[in-house]
Parts: C-alpha cells; structure tokens; sequence
C-alpha cells in the first residue's frame, strides 16, 4: 500500500498553499505601500480579499492536472456508488418478486 495522499488532499493543499503565498505577497506589498491598505481598519479584510482575487485565478491555472485527476477519482467513487444502489435496488426486486410469489 502506498502512501501518497488523495488525489482531493494533494488539490487542497496545494490550493491552500497558493492562497497562502498570494496572502504573503499581498501582505509584503500593502506594508511596502505598492498596494493601496484599504479603507480605514479594514487592512486585514482588505489583505484577504486581494489574495483570495490573486489566488483563485492562479489555482485554475497551475492546478488544471490536479483538479482533473480529483476529478476523475470524485467521478469513479459516484459511479461505484451508483452501480451499489442498483445492485441493492435488483436484489430488494428479486426479493419483492419471491415475497409476491410466495404469496399467491
């Protein structure tokens, strides 16, 4: 059994981690005076903001492989659980039919 993280952790993560240095640079600019420190005591809300802006765009371009890899095993785990609920939903089937059977 190997060790390497989900495909949906290995995503996150690496998302968090680009939100994380967007906040970083963001943070370094405001406190250099490169970038406007938002209205009155909104600095904190300000900085967040802007990196959530930054960061989004980002994460769709440089996470394409990981998002389609978590998608695909999201997408093999919904199929697997469809063909469960029809197995489930035959075998109650065959059982209704026998009860039915049985009781004519």
């Amino acid at each position: 059994m190997s060790l390497k993280p989900s495909a949906t952790i290995r995503y996150t993560a690496m998302r968090l981690g680009i939100f994380v240095g967007c906040l970083v640079l963001v943070a370094g600019l405001v406190r250099l005076g490169w970038v406007p420190s938002g209205l009155g005591d909104a600095n904190p809300a300000w900085v967040v903001l802007l990196a959530l802006v930054l960061s989004a765009p980002l994460s769709f371009v440089l996470l394409r492989k990981q998002r389609d890899e978590m998608s695909a095993v999201i997408a093999g785990r919904v199929a697997g659980a469809k063909d469960k609920l029809a197995a489930n939903r035959s075998q109650e089937d065959d059982a209704v039919d026998e009860a039915a059977r049985a009781g004519r």
